[in-house]
């Protein structure tokens, strides 16, 4: 419990319980999450876990290309880095519904990230919470330049990335792996020196059937957050054409940019909500979610919602569930 929450060992308050017996009592039990969550050793619980979920750590080792960003440097790939931590903080340990990750209304930034994204009038090297205006494609983890970094190849986007990013992170719905022969993708035109869009060559790499399974699922997300460059900055053109950001998800639904797409995944919460409890269970754990595990993590988001899927809330169902409580067996 204490280094699922704190990152740490217990301290006396919590050891004591243990030894006493009575953290054994869902009451006692609850009294010391609630407690542990208020704490300020708390905060590594989000950093470590945004850390492993997101994969954060991974965003130092992207190197977007410095002749086409030239400005993206080692200031802001921190920046964009702070910025989903300070988020989701925020969002977490307020106790906010954990839906608020897909459209919160606000998000922290620099000068630095300030200038990047655009905004006005942030000055300095602090971070602070700044309010989005009604519609902004920022609100939530899909407008935040980790992510975008993240996401993207060096030279360009790739809706490929992005829509597998989502569906493994954000939906536990992990494509399978590509064939062996997958040719590359082509972006060069029929006419001499044209450049096609990354959607219109996507339609080429599509007609071949054994591609065209997969990207149907993991095309519309990417193109959905298409108005946002290798580096995370908002455009209307890309190959000097208008962006179109619409798609259409397997079944049928609809949308167009990101903003639909965020609409769509919290029209359904429960894939979001599931995903995020079962990479919440394997952080908790240190291992693996496995078959068995998944009534454990149906009944957490069940019981979750009846308090609008609040961390806490979750947290509390997760530590007393069986696989938390009970030691896995080895035979």
């Amino acid at each position: 419990l204490s280094f699922f929450i704190w990152s740490s060992i217990p301290d006396k308050e919590l050891l004591s319980a243990a030894i006493n017996g009575t953290l054994k009592n869902p009451d006692v039990l609850e009294k010391q999450v609630r407690r542990m969550l208020a704490d300020p050793r708390s905060e590594s619980l989000i950093t470590n876990f945004a850390a492993q979920w997101l994969f954060l750590g991974d965003v130092a080792l992207k190197e977007p290309d410095p002749l086409l960003f030239r400005h993206f440097d080692d200031s802001l790939r921190s920046a964009m880095v702070r910025e989903t931590e300070l988020f989701l903080g925020s969002v977490l340990l307020s106790d906010r519904s954990v839906l608020r990750l897909l459209d919160a209304d606000y998000t922290f930034v620099n000068e630095r990230l300030a200038e990047h994204y655009g905004m006005p009038n942030v000055k300095g090297s602090d971070f602070r919470r700044v309010a989005l205006p009604p519609g902004s494609p920022r609100g939530g983890l899909l407008g935040q330049g980790s992510i975008l970094t993240l996401t993207s190849y060096p030279t360009r986007t790739s809706p490929v990335l992005r829509g597998k990013y989502v569906l493994e992170n954000l939906l536990a719905s992990p494509p399978p792996p590509p064939p062996a022969d997958v040719p590359a993708l082509n972006t060069a035109g029929e006419k001499r020196g044209e450049t096609l869009t990354l959607r219109d060559a996507m339609v080429q790499h599509r007609a071949n059937p054994a591609c065209s399974g997969c990207h149907s699922a993991m095309d519309p997300i990417g193109f959905a957050m298409e108005s946002f460059d290798a580096v995370g900055r908002w455009r209307e053109h890309d190959a000097g054409k208008t962006i179109d950001s619409s798609g259409v998800l397997p079944g049928g639904i609809a949308f167009n940019g990101v903003a639909g797409l965020k609409k769509v995944l919290l029209d359904q919460p429960e894939p979001f909500i599931s995903a995020f409890t079962e990479k919440l269970m394997m952080y908790a754990v240190g291992r693996n979610v496995q078959y068995y595990d998944m009534p454990a993590v149906r009944k957490i988001v069940h019981d979750s919602a009846k308090e609008n899927y609040t961390f806490a809330s979750l947290v509390l169902s997760l530590v007393k569930s069986a696989p938390f409580q009970m030691r896995q067996s080895h035979l």
